[in-house]
C-alpha cells in the first residue's frame, strides 16, 4: 500500500511548532535556526527549555514577504499533493 502523503495545514491563527514550519517551508532546521540568526525568519516564543512556537502571524507574513501572497502559496501546497 503506497505511503499517505500528510502536508501540514498551517491554522489561520494560533501558534505553529517547528515541524509543522519545516514542512510547509520545505527547509530543514539548520536552515530554519541559521534564517534566525541572520534575521530573515521570525524568533520565536520559548515555552520551556526545549519547547519554541511561533505565532501563525509570523510565519504567513514571511511566507507572504518570500512569495508576494501568502494565500495562494498556502492553498497550493494544502492541497496535499504528494508522490507515493
Amino acid at each position: 500500500m503506497p505511503k499517505k502523503c500528510c502536508v501540514p495545514v498551517l491554522p489561520s491563527e494560533g501558534f505553529v511548532r517547528l515541524p509543522v514550519i519545516l514542512a510547509i517551508l520545505g527547509i530543514g532546521k539548520t536552515s530554519w535556526w541559521n534564517g534566525i540568526k541572520a534575521g530573515r525568519f521570525p524568533k520565536g516564543i520559548k515555552l520551556g527549555p526545549k519547547t519554541s512556537v511561533w505565532r501563525v502571524e509570523d510565519i504567513r507574513d514571511l511566507i507572504a514577504n518570500v512569495t508576494g501572497n501568502s494565500q495562494d502559496w498556502l492553498r497550493q501546497n494544502e492541497q496535499g499533493n504528494c508522490n507515493g
